[in-house]
């Protein structure tokens, strides 16, 4: 045999792409070439490659007099990075017929060292999700990554450590005479086990500021957006991390999309991510690390929390563009990132935390502590935060200094968490009962949608307002000067309120609380 394919496959941005390996042989001066539009890593394959062969008991290939040409297709698809190896070798050998064994229905993925040893990859669960949609029956992938990818059901996955590994599997000529062959067995498909452990921050570490505590609950059970200011030393970070822990599990489809993208990203550690992500960066951040770009675009901050709580701690201290470019994604629930080659759509359905202080010095307001802001300094600070940033933060809070008495009282570790995890649970136990009997069919997957997630025309479908009620609301809008999208997310606001009350309709006093997180304009 002079000619061979097998099945790889890479990722574009966050988009699987089966990848096509082909390699033909043929008499001549030895030269080994790959086409196909391969970035360096790619095109370095070649030597990782015949090293691995040559360590694994096969002829190197650098040893043949052969025209080598490995076809990476589609052409026009520009391939990164070292995945390609494994599926790379597999061709050469299966060409220069040292094994043999049918490739149509199996995927191949793994970065080869020069002994023939599989390094592990980034992005394998789109990957192997994208190989079950296309028919493959098998995907072999590194020992290291055997666990994410056993996360997509109804397809084999095998887990190797060793180019060797994949031969001794797959090889029909050894096996036919090497009767004590090792098989790789298939991993069992990994199971999901969400932890609600205790946290290093909980409800009941933050001392007296009950009404921001139970914006964070309101926040948490609707996924809306929370900002609070307050002096330094009040609590926000507590609170904005105690917000993350009292949020459901993820649910399985969910699990695989922010895995996915963690994947792709290359931070997903050893343990699957199963609770919403926390994402805390800090703010000297750059834009690209935020938002995501690059000359190739890559995944930010907004999207690695998606699913999850974005925290940007000194809020007006970030970067003008990086805190104007959020709109997008607090709008759209999506960031679109233009480059000459193309666009690239990253996912951010994430609830913002937003903390910050009353000044640059943190003292105007204080009842005790004399701010030593001009008002020229403290109207430039006030002006970073853009009016329709600030439109579409639902939730405004100002958390005061806290009385240190208030510090020396005792409390049960873990009862008021408790407490307001499941009062969250309860009320997105409500939202998805209301939404499911106007549920959609569509792709047959499985996603959390919250209060803050509806759109107009849904709100007016699922939230209906007796008259009473939204005579009540049109006239604070008015006295408030609400907006139409002020409007609307009091609205949300409120239903989520009646949520946590158990409430089916909404009544005077939710819309009246919901008005009190406004943000006054001073």
């Amino acid at each position: 045999m002079q000619y061979a394919r097998v099945y790889g496959a890479q990722t574009s941005l966050l988009t699987p792409h089966i990848v096509s390996i082909e390699t033909d042989l043929s008499r001549g001066l030895h030269s080994f070439t790959v086409v196909g539009l391969p970035d360096k890593a790619v095109e370095e394959s070649r030597d990782r490659v015949a090293a691995a062969i040559k360590h694994s008991g096969f002829e190197s290939p650098k040893s043949r007099n052969q025209k080598i040409v490995i076809s990476l297709a589609p052409a026009d698809l520009k391939k990164e990075g070292p995945m390609f190896d494994l599926p790379i070798a597999l061709s050469y050998l299966l060409a220069a017929d040292d094994i043999r064994f049918d490739p149509e229905h199996l995927l191949f993925v793994g970065e080869l060292s020069l002994d023939g040893m599989l390094q592990p990859v980034r992005g394998i669960l789109p990957l192997v999700a994208e190989a079950k949609r296309k028919g493959k029956r098998a995907v072999f992938v590194p020992k290291a990554n055997e666990v994410e990818a056993a996360l997509v059901g109804g397809i084999e996955i095998y887990g190797a450590t060793s180019l060797g590994e994949v031969i001794d599997h797959l090889n029909e000529k050894r096996n036919a005479t090497k009767k004590e062959t090792q098989k790789l067995v298939a991993a069992p498909q990994t199971k999901l086990e969400p932890s609600l452990a205790e946290t290093q921050f909980a409800f009941e570490d933050i001392r007296g500021q009950e009404s921001a505590k139970r914006a964070a609950i309101i926040a948490a059970a609707g996924g809306h957006n929370l900002g609070l200011s307050g002096p330094p030393g009040t609590g926000k970070t507590m609170l904005a991390r105690a917000l993350a822990s009292i949020l459901p599990p993820l649910l399985f489809d969910e699990v695989l999309e922010v895995n996915g993208i963690h994947s792709v990203a290359g931070v997903l550690r050893s343990e699957l991510i199963t609770m919403p992500p926390f994402r805390a960066p800090h703010h000297t951040s750059s834009y690209v690390s935020i938002v995501g770009g690059g000359a190739t675009p890559r995944p930010g901050e907004a999207t690695l929390a998606h699913r999850g709580v974005l925290f940007l701690d000194e809020f007006p201290e970030f970067e003008r563009r990086v805190i104007e470019a959020l709109r997008q994604p607090l709008e759209d629930r999506v960031i679109a990132v233009a480059r000459a080659k193309g666009t690239a759509l990253f996912p951010a359905r994430f609830t913002l935390v937003a903390a910050m202080n009353p000044c640059p010095c943190g003292n105007w307001g204080h009842p005790t502590v004399a701010c030593t802001c001009s008002p020229v300094t403290l109207e430039r600070y006030r002006r970073k935060i853009s009016g329709p940033i600030a439109d579409r933060i639902d939730l405004w809070m100002v958390m005061g200094p806290v009385d240190l008495p208030e510090l020396g009282k005792k409390t049960v570790r873990g009862s008021e968490t408790t407490v307001a995890r499941k009062k969250v649970l309860d009320a997105r136990a409500m939202q998805q009962a209301r939404f499911a009997r106007f549920k959609k069919e569509k792709e047959g997957k499985n996603f959390t949608k919250t209060n803050s997630d509806l759109s107009p025309r849904e709100l007016e479908d699922l939230v209906p307002l007796s008259e009473k009620v939204r005579t009540t609301l049109e006239k604070a809008g008015q006295r408030l000067s609400l907006s139409p999208r002020a409007f609307h997310r009091v609205i949300k606001v409120a239903r989520t309120v009646a949520d946590l009350d158990g409430a089916p309709d909404i009544n005077e006093s939710h819309v009246l609380e919901a008005l009190q997180y406004r943000q006054r304009k001073n």
